[in-house]
This record gives C-alpha cells, sequence and structure tokens, in this order.
C-alpha cells in the first residue's frame, strides 16, 4: 500500500479515537486542568503522532497503547468524581495561601509558590496592595481565587436597595444567514414576524445577517455580514448593532 495512503489512515485511526476520548472525557476548561491531567494530555498525544508517523512499526500494538492509556485516564476520573480521598491524591487539594490578610508562608513553602508568584497573581485579579486581601485560595488548577476584605468590595444594586430587571440569556435565532426555527417557536415567535422585525431595520433577506438573538428584555440584536464602517480605522463611521 502507498506509504502516504498508509499515513492517512493511521492518522485518522488516531484522529477518531482522540476524539471519542475527549467526548468521554467532558467538558473541562484548560485553566481547570491539573498538572497530572497536562502530563496525562501530553503522552496521549504523542502516542497518537507515534501511531500515525511511526510507519516501521506495526499500529496495532500503538493504537492498543493509546486505547490502554485513554482508559487509564477515564477510570481516575470516575474514581476521582466517587471518591474524595483519591482525588485529593491524585489532583490535590486547594491551599489557602493569604487568611484574614495574613500571608502563610509555610503554605507557600510547601507548594514551592514564591511571593512573586502570589503578588502576580493578585495584579492579574486587579489587586495591587496585599493588604486588601481577606482570604486568598490557590486551586488545584493553579489558578489563584481572592477575596477582598469587605470594605475594598464593589457596591452592588443590593447594596444600595436598588431594583433591577431581570437579565437571562438571549436566544440565538439566526445563526450564518440561517434562521433557528427550534429557538423562534420556543420564544413564541414566527418567520413572518422576524421578517418583519428586519426589514423594520433595512434588512430584506435572512441571507445578510450574520447573527440574531432575541434578548429576554424583548429587543432583537442583529449583526449583519455587511457592517457599516466607512473607515475601519474610525470607530465614529460605525453604525453598531442593531
Amino acid at each position: 500500500m502507498n506509504e502516504a495512503l498508509v499515513e492517512i489512515v493511521r492518522a485518522l485511526i488516531a484522529f477518531f479515537t482522540l476524539l471519542i476520548f475527549t467526548r468521554l472525557l467532558g467538558k473541562q476548561q484548560m485553566s481547570q486542568l491539573t498538572f497530572f491531567d497536562y502530563v496525562l494530555g501530553i503522552t496521549v498525544g504523542s502516542i497518537a503522532a507515534s501511531l500515525t508517523i511511526e510507519l516501521t512499526y506495526d499500529p496495532w500494538p500503538m493504537w492498543l497503547g493509546l486505547v490502554t492509556w485513554i482508559l487509564a485516564v477515564l477510570a481516575f476520573q470516575l474514581i476521582t468524581v466517587k471518591w474524595r480521598y483519591a482525588s485529593k491524591y491524585i489532583d490535590g487539594e486547594p491551599t489557602v495561601v493569604i487568611m484574614n490578610g495574613m500571608i502563610m508562608e509555610a503554605a507557600m513553602k510547601k507548594l514551592r509558590y514564591r511571593i512573586s508568584d502570589l503578588t502576580e497573581q493578585l495584579r492579574d485579579k486587579g489587586v495591587f496592595d496585599i493588604s486588601q486581601v481577606e482570604f486568598a485560595v490557590l486551586e488545584v488548577s493553579g489558578k489563584l481565587t481572592v477575596l477582598k476584605k469587605s470594605q475594598y468590595q464593589p457596591v452592588t444594586p443590593k447594596d444600595m436597595n436598588i431594583k433591577t430587571m431581570y437579565s437571562g440569556i438571549g436566544t440565538e435565532l439566526i445563526y450564518d444567514g440561517v434562521v433557528v426555527e427550534n429557538n423562534l417557536k420556543q420564544v413564541n415567535r414566527d418567520k413572518k414576524w422576524l421578517q418583519k422585525e428586519l426589514k423594520r431595520m433595512g434588512i430584506n433577506d435572512v441571507s445578510e445577517v450574520f447573527f440574531a438573538t432575541l434578548e429576554t428584555t424583548g429587543k432583537l440584536y442583529v449583526d449583519r455580514y455587511q457592517d457599516h464602517i466607512k473607515n475601519k480605522t474610525d470607530i465614529s463611521d460605525f453604525d453598531g448593532p442593531y
């Protein structure tokens, strides 16, 4: 068999194996991955790459090794979900690095977490003065969670006894020039209503619309393919969304 064809077939096998793996693994943000997850990802990706380009080796042992690693990852994931103590030793636990405004030097030393790392992540949270921090927790992902002292927290409408309107998620009605009919029915609207609203905005056809949503306030947000920008460097000429 032609080497190029063999490589394509092996690449597709590795691709769909990884695709199935990522779907089984579930939704997890990159920022939530632990170091252990990161190492496992690199290893699985390396095996998949070898399966694709190492034409001198039998592909099936490589594929079996890839599947074994994937099943091991899934098994550990299920164990950590069901058994808290396993999660503690595999993923680790969040660590308090600032408590009641005091830096926990012993905890930071144990984690090999430097004060420069702490101040950098605090600045990333918009905190430039450590004295403003009540608690800071270093999560297992390496992300720093910060709770400011009450006097430094922003004022909310509730604090000011101000009534607010409900703000939910808008419903997608048009995506890439195509009407999402199920969503249109869900908000008790029809195509006639939609076309009428679009014509009111000077849009004659749905195909002119890139994206449209119906906000919870009843306002229709529309973004066209051809936005009216006379000069891209001058935002004053931008008509903006409807």
